[in-house]
């Protein structure tokens, strides 16, 4: 009589769920210290508990946002450098959300792998922890994905998304623009997370090194590309109680031609002079090793500002003040004109 065939675990599979409670264990500091006065319950419910009465105003709206990291995870990958990640996860959400005059309350993220690692996923989401702490927002929950299979030993994938809030008086929708109207910009980091599949395609066909420190730099290549996406509600709240902010825009995908129109009203056109902030030398080694056109650097890469803040020429020096005694660079950079919900860009790239 043939021995009975023992049956398969979901372990032999490929999916350890011991791993997966022991990436919970090592992740439950980093999460509770996000932890904001509205936020109910523990790690580890099937959903997150937010208490909306303390945040609450004349006519609230909830505002929401959501993204990844995109490619730039491979060249993360590609270094072993999995820290930065999750900042990179965060910003691209609450920056967003940010823009609409909200306040973040809380996030979640979403990590998706095909071998869970408890030790690497902890250092992914302590980085989306930290950076939840930075906007001043809960990291209310999240979940891990063990995909065998599916992804590729070592690769995982990284998203989210953010829910703010702001009182309907205070949204801002871009409607009360007008000609005249100044541009003021807040400085990128470095590349942020857009255009990194033009970023890889580059350093794959110039047969780049990420770990060589190239002349401009004082650090490798692959350090350089991962400085994470910087995290503006810190500093852009505070402008939005002192000072009447007409638009946000976020330079993301599409750069400054796709994104700023989003804000515009009809009838008018944003005018920025590139020469008025300082360009990150990033941008100049993307634009000669690519002989990447300069039109199509400032439609793919924010080139040096993350956040532009449109405003009266008044409240624009309230800004100022307001950013120069919190010690962030803010820099004049273009005007509203009359037009057709088009962007102008002169100097900088176009000078090279």
């Amino acid at each position: 009589m043939d021995e009975k065939k023992k049956g398969l675990t979901y372990a032999e599979a490929g999916v350890d769920i011991d791993a997966g409670e022991r990436e919970v264990e090592l992740i439950k500091k980093s999460v509770q210290a996000t932890y904001t006065r509205g936020v109910l319950g523990d790690l580890g419910g099937f959903g997150g508990l937010f208490r909306l009465k303390d945040e609450l105003s004349e006519d609230p709206i909830l505002v929401s946002g959501t993204d990844g990291v995109g490619t730039k995870l491979r060249l993360a990958i590609e270094m072993g450098i999995h820290h930065t990640i999750g900042q990179d996860c965060v910003a691209m959400s609450v920056n967003d959300v940010l823009v609409q005059g909200a306040r973040p309350l809380f996030f979640l993220d979403y990590i998706a792998t095909g071998k869970l690692d408890p030790e690497l996923m902890a250092e992914i989401v302590k980085g989306v922890a930290d950076a939840c702490i930075e906007s001043g927002c809960a990291l209310l929950g999240g979940e891990t994905a063990e995909m065998a299979g599916f992804y590729a030993s070592g690769d995982y994938d990284v998203a989210g998304f953010a829910v703010g809030i702001v009182d309907r008086k205070n949204l801002i929708t871009g409607e009360k623009i007008t000609a005249g109207d100044v541009i003021l910009g807040l400085p990128s980091t470095g590349i942020h997370s857009n255009g990194y599949s033009l970023v890889r395609r580059i350093i794959s066909d110039n047969h780049l090194n990420l770990k060589e420190t190239y002349e401009g730099f004082d650090k490798p290549l692959g350090e350089v590309v991962l400085t994470p996406t910087k995290l503006y509600p810190k500093l852009v709240l505070p402008v939005l109680k002192g000072a009447d902010v007409k638009g946000l825009v976020h330079i993301t995908g599409g750069g400054f031609y796709d994104n700023i129109p989003r804000v515009l009203p009809e009838g008018t056109r944003a005018v920025l002079d590139a020469d008025k902030w300082p360009l990150l030398p990033i941008f100049s080694f993307i634009k000669a090793q690519g002989g990447v056109e300069p039109r199509e650097m400032y439609r793919t890469f924010n080139c040096g500002l993350g956040m532009l803040l449109i405003l009266s020429r008044g409240e624009a020096e309230k800004a100022k003040k307001i950013l120069k005694n919190i010690g962030e660079a803010v820099y004049e950079v273009g005007t509203i004109s009359e037009g057709n919900r088009d962007v102008i860009v002169t100097g900088g790239l176009f000078h090279e």
